[in-house]
């Protein structure tokens, strides 16, 4: 069975749920993602091996914005693996963002924050107390977006500081085409494509090089993600290059089967670039480094059909050479502790998306058979209207959310749990706060794609937390912090979350909802894993 549905919306649903928290975080709602500008007698600076940043100090944290991790791509470096940042001479200003990464602003306003190729920078979020002395484990962020969209700012990570004590790591990487242009002409080396996993890989080890400045232990590193940020870290899992830079990962919603292969991405490629006036493979090189960047926000498009694509890390490459979904099957990654979960209602907000897109849906039958094909009938069949109350929308959903979401995520951690230890989790608040426009639709959004975010960063974009989602909010991040100090989310007056040991399909799971906190051990029976594996 083809998997459409993941391919057809992320990207624009993904963007749309960035851009709604970005202004969220613009409209002076009172959780505004980075602090001001602190006055020169509160700063604190700190030496990096470029030179020396000032950020700000802020109660209980310190915050670092906007540190080159990498010299600028471009010129002769666009489509080139990161290089090393330039040195800077005396304090270099790390109060305020940096610039987004270039994207189609489009489908994701900036609301007036800047975007640029010179984007390759990263924030740094420390607890007070942290010194070289007295280290703390860090947590690197990689954000979602599809590949396509987002940036390291819109995730604030205050309470990870100072409720969690741990130093947390925001990573901008390029993206769309020119993080993951795949032609050959550009990589005569056999790395086709992968300028923006490169990237994640140049952050992680200048957290290696430099984080004990800020506090934190290079030896206690976590790779983290959510969406396209988890389908980055399941990449990391299984990369050469990535071997040793982090010692744990956490993974959130990530569809890590959605990924192109060599040949396919270098075929998009070639005609992209002639799309674009570089079709000559002798000159392409050239041609394409000498375009705008405005040019080339419309990204090559690899995995899917027709439009409705995306693009991303490339596999069977130097940089990627196996496809992290066939590594984790073949027990060929490393064994490393894993933190990994869906939300129980993920799809629910694309499905959202295309009722807003088109006021309405199609009818029921026809979304199938768009969606599945001649599977359509099986599924209708597994997911029948009247268990959900009548509403297309929410049988849909429910369809796509466990095959596209849980089931793959069942699969990932059932392979993983072979070597190490797996803790998973599934995010079930179904009053979780949603941007507003996803509650003009006729169906609850519930635990939606992404939003599990708000619990662990204060992001705007969204009503506030009420005290029960606030309570829950606490113990996501303590959990989640104690992960990254130890391996385990072990957590004191919580209720203990075990390993999901080798039989994932019946293995303990925490349930995350406001209330009680439980275990369960029927996602896979009650995601209907059994039959997706047989499409």
């Amino acid at each position: 069975m083809p998997h459409r549905p993941t391919r057809r919306f992320v990207r624009v649903a993904t963007a749309l749920l960035a851009s709604l928290l970005i202004a969220g975080c613009a409209s002076g709602d009172g959780q505004s993602p980075v602090p001001p500008p602190a006055p020169a007698e509160r700063s604190a600076v700190v030496q990096t091996a470029s030179g020396a940043v000032r950020g700000v100090l802020a109660p209980g944290y310190r915050v670092f914005d906007g540190i080159p991790y990498a010299a600028a791509p471009v010129g002769p470096l666009r489509w080139q693996p990161p290089a090393s940042p330039v040195p800077w001479q005396g304090v270099r200003d790390a109060t305020r963002p940096a610039l987004r990464c270039p994207q189609d602003t489009k489908v994701d306003p900036d609301y007036g924050r800047p975007t640029g190729e010179d984007c390759l920078s990263l924030n740094v979020w420390t607890p007070d107390g942290a010194t070289k002395d007295k280290p703390r484990a860090v947590m690197v962020w990689i954000h979602g977006g599809g590949f396509l969209n987002g940036s390291a700012d819109i995730y604030d990570a205050r309470w990870l500081a100072t409720q969690g004590d741990i130093v947390v790591v925001t990573v901008n990487y390029r993206l769309g085409t020119l993080g993951f242009l795949a032609h050959p002409a550009l990589s005569p080396d056999g790395d086709a494509g992968n300028y923006g996993l490169a990237d994640q890989q140049a952050a992680l080890r200048w957290v290696r090089d430099n984080i004990a400045e800020f506090g934190g232990d290079p030896d206690k590193v976590t790779v983290a993600g959510e969406s396209a940020g988890a389908m980055s870290v399941c990449d990391h899992l299984v990369a050469p290059g990535s071997s040793g830079l982090f010692r744990a990962a956490i993974l959130q919603s990530g569809p890590c089967q959605t990924q192109a292969d060599r040949p396919t991405a270098q075929r998009v490629s070639l005609d992209y670039a002639a799309s674009v006036g570089c079709g000559d493979p002798a000159t392409a090189a050239q041609c394409l480094r000498a375009l705008p960047a405005d040019r080339l926000l419309r990204p090559p498009l690899y995995v899917g059909f027709d439009a409705d694509m995306l693009t991303g890390p490339v596999s069977g490459t130097d940089r990627l050479p196996e496809d992290p979904m066939a590594a984790i099957g073949l027990d060929r990654v490393p064994r490393v502790p894993v933190l990994i979960g869906t939300n129980a209602d993920e799809f629910t907000l694309f499905t959202a998306i295309k009722f807003l897109q088109n006021r309405g849906l199609p009818p029921y039958p026809k979304l199938l058979a768009d969606t599945f094909g001649a599977d359509a009938a099986a599924v209708e069949a597994n997911y029948p209207l009247q268990r959900y109350g009548g509403s297309t929308g929410l049988a849909y959903s429910a369809a796509v959310t466990d095959g596209e979401f849980a089931c793959p995520a069942d699969r990932i951690a059932a392979g993983l749990a072979h070597g190490a230890p797996v803790y998973a989790y599934e995010f079930n608040d179904r009053t979780a706060p949603a941007p507003d426009p996803f509650r003009e639709v006729p169906f609850p959004v519930g635990a939606g794609h992404g939003l599990e975010l708000r619990y662990l960063f204060d992001i705007g974009g969204a009503p506030p937390l009420d005290p029960a989602q606030r309570q829950l909010s606490d113990q996501m991040v303590e959990y989640w912090s104690q992960f990254v100090k130890s391996g385990a989310p072990d957590v004191t007056a919580e209720p203990q979350w075990p390993q999901l040991g080798a039989d994932a399909s019946t293995g303990p799971r925490l349930s995350l909802q406001t209330g009680k906190l439980t275990i369960t051990t029927d996602f896979a029976a009650r995601h209907q894993c059994p039959f997706w594996a047989t499409r």
